[in-house]
């Protein structure tokens, strides 16, 4: 009985060894270049039970983002760290009964920020329950919430694995405790290798982007919509400002007044003043000023009002936010809404095209493709 106690020890450890490495490099990967998938293999070595020091190897793949200008925080998506956990650690593992292992991981990283003093890290994880086989090995998955961080400082950025530590409990198909109960374990990384998993030197300024902008408008009074086309330039002026914002090409939508009279408008969106906002995170929130000009309006397939006069009397000003998953070098969606003011300069039909055009409720949906700068 002592020794077969002893090995289920010693596999039960292998385990969680294995899945805390797979916890630190969830931690440590957060947040690398903007763009920049990653693919990196590293090893540790932890302190076993009776055997001693074990070496262990873990996988990473991700695609990361970073800041564009101090201020900015670190981003990323897509990330996987899978570690193969060996056919001899699940038959171990099955000896004392143990259907699924899960747990809690501490992992310890290091942030160094332009001139600022180093910044360690520790940050509380959790590794999903993971069902273990009868027979072969199995590959456990870690998952867990990352604090954003803001990046202040301009100058060479770097992120470096430390220490780490866990925690794990193995149970039975009915959640009951094994013999087993939970194992720590202390891991450090293996020398020889480069601990640096992030490295890229922040500018003042943030870099310029350009985009294709598909999508469309609707105007609410009119119940109609108007596909639309056009660009995006976006200059960083600051760590979170920009100037720039859309500019469409003419649309034209077609509509029925009372549902049954048949009409068609051509429609230009007319920068006013300076265009900018706000860069927020991965995205940012423009606010773009325009007047709507209505250059052709026909009703019954007859003109009623044409040329440039035909406008709304003031501005508009929509707000425009990127939506989930938008990233600056990526793209994504842009969404917003706006109000139309009565319209002025359409003829003797102005009063009456004004009560079918202004109003508020007004919808920008756009998608914002990437082009080169």
């Amino acid at each position: 009985m002592p020794l077969r106690i002893t090995v289920r020890m010693l596999l039960a450890t292998g385990v969680i060894v294995l899945l805390t490495a797979t916890c630190l490099l969830f931690v440590a990967v957060h947040g690398a270049a903007a763009g920049t998938p990653v693919d990196k293999r590293l090893s540790y070595t932890c302190p076993f039970p009776l055997i001693g020091l074990q070496k262990l190897d873990v996988a990473i793949k991700a695609d990361f983002e970073v800041p564009t200008a101090p201020g900015g925080t670190l981003t990323t998506s897509g990330l996987t760290i899978t570690v193969a956990v060996p056919d001899k650690a699940a038959r171990g593992l099955n000896l004392v009964g143990a259907a699924t292992i899960e747990g809690t991981a501490a992992a310890g990283v290091t942030l160094v920020n332009g001139d600022a003093n180093p910044l360690p890290v520790r940050i509380p994880l959790n590794v999903a329950k993971t069902d273990i086989p009868q027979t072969g090995g199995f590959s456990p998955v870690a998952t867990g919430s990352v604090p954003t961080v803001t990046l202040a400082k301009p100058g060479k950025t770097t992120l470096t694995v430390g220490d780490f530590t866990t925690r794990l409990t193995p149970k039975k198909a009915d959640g009951s405790f094994t013999g087993l109960g939970s194992f720590t374990s202390d891991c450090t990384l293996d020398p020889g290798q480069d601990p640096v998993l992030l490295s890229f030197d922040l500018g003042d300024k943030p870099a310029g982007h350009r985009y294709t902008v598909a999508g469309k408008t609707t105007v609410k009074a009119l119940t109609a919509s108007a596909p639309l086309a056009g660009g995006f330039d976006l200059s960083p002026t600051a760590a979170t400002v920009f100037t720039g914002g859309p500019v469409f090409d003419k649309a034209h939508t077609d509509f029925r007044l009372f549902g049954f009279v048949p009409g068609s408008a051509d429609l230009e969106f007319v920068a006013d003043g300076p265009q900018g906002g706000d860069l927020t995170g991965t995205g940012f929130v423009a606010r773009p000023r325009f007047t709507t000009v209505l250059p052709l309006v026909t009703l019954v397939g007859m003109p009623v009002s044409s040329g440039p006069a035909c406008r709304t009397s003031s501005p508009s000003t929509a707000e425009l936010r990127t939506g989930d998953g938008f990233t600056m070098a990526g793209g994504g969606t842009l969404t917003g809404t706006y109000s139309l003011a009565p319209l002025t300069g359409c003829g003797a039909f102005t009063p009456y095209l004004s009560t079918f055009v202004q109003g508020d409720g007004n919808t920008f949906d756009l998608v914002l493709t990437p082009r080169k700068v």
